[in-house]
Parts: C-alpha cells; structure tokens; sequence
C-alpha cells in the first residue's frame, strides 16, 4: 500500500516558494532533484498502458524519474543491484567497517563534494587494505564494497562510508586463504589512525593543487595559514571508525545491503503529516535505544535538509575495491572460491579421528 504522503507532496506544496527565496543559492542538481521527484509517475513524465489478457483489467502507468535521489525510484533498482551481486558473495562471514568525518572537515565535504568524498573513498579503502594486509593483523589481500551516505536519522549532515567485507582474503603469493578471526576483523583504533593520516595528506594535497573551495562560513579556511591550523587541530582528535557486529553469511549480506545501498535521506514511509508550513516525520533515536520519535520542521528547513544530501552528476555512491574491484572480479572471485575450497578439504582432512593402531608389546617371563 503506497503511502499517504510523499516527498513530492511536500516538494509540490512548498517546493515554489522555497526556490523563490533561495533563488541565488539552489545549484542545478539540487533544482532538477526537486522536478524530478514532484513529476515522478505524474502524467507529466507520460505513461504506458498495462492490460491483463486473463481478466481484462486495463490500467495506465506513469513513468518514474529514475532520479537517484527519488524515495519511489530506489527500490526496484536496489532488486537489480542485488541480483546482479548475489553471484559474488563468498562463503564467508562478512565484516561491516564505517568510516566518520569529523565535523570540521565534514563542512568543507559539503562545499566540495565531489573531489572529498572520492578522498573519503580512497583512503578508507586503502586504509583496510594497508592494514589487512599487515601480517602482524591479517597478512591477506582483501576485497570490499563501499556506499557512501550523508545523513542521519534527523537529516543532518553527516557524511560517512558504510564499508562490507568478506572476513579474510587471498594470501600475498595467491595460493591460499587466510581467513580472520571468530567475530574479529581488524583493530578499530589502528585503522582510524591510518585513516585520519591517508585522508588529511590527500586533503591538504587538494588543498595544494587549489581544488578546494570556501565560501560562506567557512570562507576563512581559504587562507593556507588557517587551513594548516584546521589539519593540525584535526590530527589531534580521535577520527571515528568502528566495527559493527559480523554478518552471519552471504543471505544476511544481501538482507543488509538490501537496506543500505540505495537509500535517500529520507523514505516517503517515515513521513507523518503535512499541515500549516510544517512536516512531521518519525526517527529513532539512536543513542537512547532506537527510540522511535517524531520530529518537526518548517517545510524550508525540511526541503533544506533533504537537498543537502544531492551529489554530483555522475558520481558513483557505491564502490568497490580488492578483488572485488571491477573489472577482473569474476576471475578474481573464482580463484578465491577455488581457495576457500582447499581450505575447507583441509579442515575435513584434520577434523577426522585417525585409527591409532594397537601397539602390542611382548615381554618375555623372568627366567627362574
């Protein structure tokens, strides 16, 4: 049953106005996000007519948008996206790593979303690679996935790196597997160390190569003497990375993806009500439980909020990396089965009792 009220409601109702006021500051993707959505399976975008040849039952059917931000627009490409990954699960359990920017480097992520949130890619990948492959950890070439999502619960600007990864890899001359330990992967505070390190030097590097910009509040960090002070004082903190509880197997993989990949900021389901310039939607309070709880805002800040998790034409939210990189990752993932398969017959060959034969010892009778 589809829900009683929409993110294009509430674009539809509020969203004239909110351009209007916001008319200098609203980017071409933030404005074709907001078209898109409204128009989504409206007659606006066309349609096409369904018909039953059993019962007769004729039905027309608008087109969706396909724009990736859409709430209605996400579920059946997750389906195909699932479908199309189910065949490179591997038998093993799986690890899920999330990688946290700091708020001081997060408000220079949202002025330069593209170039930063491919270093948040790229040194959080290297980063579990660099440290699994470490024999004093793991000592074993990994594969990964990584979707990026921006928000929390309220809408908030947060960006962080959901990372999913088979427990154990390929060992560095390829010839066997070395799986990690039971419900442990990699040590959470070396891998933040590593990660705050990586990413302040690809920082300052685009800094250096004036690929940055700043404007606004931040418009001070464009100076080279404030911007050493920022890295600085970023190094200091302790960066957030933590490890959540391992997947059982692949079925519990998919069931999790399913959730995380295609997610927008907010799903029509969430949304209560609509009335007098407000929206109210529900969320969960993480840090007391999951307590569920409704938040209100004004159709503005709700419109704001829900625009400032957009990315950039053409920018790729999931990824992958390892032996799961594309490219080779069919060959990759057979020689990996192959592995995972020795090992197993391994296992068996050690786990069965061997017959110990009896060892019968004669000794011969005092002589008398």
């Amino acid at each position: 049953m589809p829900p009683s009220l929409e993110i294009a409601d509430v674009f539809g109702r509020y969203g004239p106005a909110y351009i209007h006021a916001h008319d200098g500051h609203l980017g071409r993707v933030e404005r074709r996000v907001m078209s898109a959505i409204e128009l989504c399976r409206t007659a606006a975008l066309g349609g096409h007519v369904e018909g039953c040849r059993t019962c007769g039952v004729v039905r027309v059917a608008y087109n969706s948008c396909r724009n990736r931000h859409c709430p209605k627009c996400q579920g059946a490409v997750a389906r195909d996206w699932l479908e199309a990954r189910a065949g490179d699960l591997l038998p093993v359990p799986y690890f899920h790593v999330v990688f946290t920017l700091p708020t001081e480097i997060a408000s220079i992520a949202f002025q330069n979303k593209e170039v930063v949130y491919t270093i948040l890619f790229r040194t959080a990948a290297e980063t579990l690679r660099i440290i699994a492959a470490d024999p004093k950890h793991l000592g074993a070439r990994i594969g990964l996935t990584a979707v990026l999502h921006s928000w929390g619960q309220t809408m908030s600007y947060h960006p962080h790196l959901h990372c999913i990864v088979p427990g154990g890899g390929q060992s560095p001359d390829g010839t066997r597997w070395i799986a990690c330990r039971p419900n442990f992967f990699l040590p959470v505070r070396v891998l933040s160390r590593v990660f705050r390190r990586l990413f302040l030097q690809e920082l300052h590097a685009a800094f250096e190569a004036e690929q940055l910009k700043f404007f606004g509040d931040i418009a001070e960090r464009a100076d080279p003497q404030a911007f050493t002070q920022l890295l600085t004082e970023a190094t200091r903190q302790e960066w957030v990375v933590y490890a959540k509880p391992p997947f059982g197997g692949p079925v519990q993989v998919l069931a999790y993806l399913s959730r995380y990949t295609h997610r927008v900021a907010i799903a029509n389901s969430r949304l209560v009500s609509m009335a007098d310039g407000k929206v109210t939607f529900r969320w969960r309070d993480y840090r007391h439980g999951r307590r569920p709880r409704t938040m209100t805002l004004d159709a503005a800040e709700f419109i704001r909020r829900f625009l400032l998790h957009t990315v950039p034409d053409s920018f790729h939210r999931i990824r992958h990396y390892g032996f799961l990189a594309n490219g080779q990752r069919a060959a990759r993932l057979t020689v990996c089965r192959a592995l995972l398969a020795n090992l197993t017959q391994q296992t068996e060959i050690r786990s069965k009792p061997t017959k110990r034969r009896c060892q019968v010892i004669f000794t011969e009778p005092n002589a008398t």
